[in-house]
């Protein structure tokens, strides 16, 4: 079934039932009373009592409101943008006017009128009510605004960070299927059970770098395809190729992106490896320090003139999609030194709950 038109885009205000978001609306609140406060500068009613007076007032809406969008989060949900966006905005009006209402029924109370406080309520219900919903839909537009444009911003790099593994996973370069094929064919006739496991590594392979199911793998899945991977190619190359794997103090549950270290074991194959008679090493390590995971892949580089150059979608896919899972804290290096080529991959640990098995 086709969705609806608009509903890809919602819902796109963020979860107000974290604490997070309560505490991010607690700060906007008193920086917007702070901002009213001084902007009104009134003679009658000192600074501080005027900010305390403007800070309950604006904590109960903005507090209220939170808890009603908590509350609403799946029906809002199920909505498409445009009445989503007129559902909470008529919901902002409700909540204000309906605390707009309780603050002037408050300062009629025989406590406030006792103490003398009446001069800090408001006189007129009416006006004072609809100047505060009049504020509170400009406000809140705003945000609405600011949200929405937030989410599509963030949507669209979703959607080309998927792309870009969509072509990542087209991009197994044609000659490695056909050698692979041509490698298995012979196999069939000197070593019928090794081409057997040759077409289920292949396979499995394939399986894995063209499954849509998951965003992120664990870090031991990831290996896995990279072995798989290095099974097939040392078919092929022989002893001219070897893999020295140093990652035996990697969490295994460590989430990552998917197709990570298999690309960047392919690029060293592919550009240090094959073109150099001899062949080499390609040198796959990682370890964990402070809640970061380091990996590190090198490779020897072919000292001919005429080395073969990338267009490194590869080395910029895997660098996008670790800023998009990992942020600021995820960084990646590559570059010659010396007489290797080197990429540095590190990021947080994330591991992945254990499953507790049912009694």
């Amino acid at each position: 079934m086709k969705p609806a038109a608009g509903r890809e885009n919602a819902f796109y205000l963020p979860d107000f039932c974290t604490s997070r978001a309560t505490l991010a609306v607690v700060l906007i609140v008193e920086l917007t009373a702070l901002v009213l406060t001084l902007a009104r500068q009134s003679v009658v009613i000192d600074f501080w009592t005027d900010l305390v007076r403007t800070s309950l007032f604006l904590l109960w809406i903005g507090l209220t409101g939170s808890a009603l969008l908590c509350l609403l989060r799946a029906r809002l949900e199920r909505m498409a943008v445009p009445a989503g966006s007129a559902a909470v905005l008529a919901l902002m009006a409700l909540v204000v006017a309906g605390i707009s209402l309780c603050v002037y029924l408050i300062g009629r109370t025989q406590m406030v009128v006792a103490t003398g406080g009446l001069g800090l309520f408001p006189a007129d219900p009416l006006r004072f009510g609809v100047r505060n919903v009049w504020i509170g839909l400009i406000i809140t537009g705003l945000a609405l605004r600011y949200f929405y444009v937030s989410h599509q911003w963030r949507r669209s790099i979703e959607l080309r960070a998927a792309a870009r593994v969509h072509a990542l996973q087209a991009r197994i370069r044609p000659h490695f299927l056909f050698n692979s094929m041509n490698t298995i064919a012979a196999l069939t006739r000197s070593d019928p059970p090794r081409a057997e496991e040759a077409v289920q590594d292949l396979a499995d392979l394939f399986r894995a770098t063209l499954s849509d199911k998951h965003d992120t793998i664990t870090l031991a899945e990831e290996l896995a395809v990279a072995r798989t991977y290095q099974r097939m190619e040392q078919l092929r190359l022989g002893p001219r190729l070897a893999v020295d794997w140093k990652t035996d103090a990697l969490p295994e549950n460590a989430l990552v992106p998917h197709l990570m270290i298999q690309p960047l074991l392919e690029n060293a194959i592919y550009h240090g490896i094959e073109p150099r008679a001899q062949g080499g090493t390609v040198t796959i390590s990682g370890e964990v320090n402070g809640g970061l995971v380091t990996i590190v892949v090198r490779n020897p580089l072919d000292p001919s003139p005429g080395m073969r150059e990338g267009n490194r979608l590869a080395l910029s896919n895997i660098r996008e999609r670790l800023a998009l899972m990992y942020g600021e804290r995820a960084l990646m290096k590559s570059g010659r030194f010396d007489a290797e080529y080197i990429v540095t991959l590190r990021f947080p640990l994330i591991e992945r709950a254990a499953v507790v098995p049912a009694a």
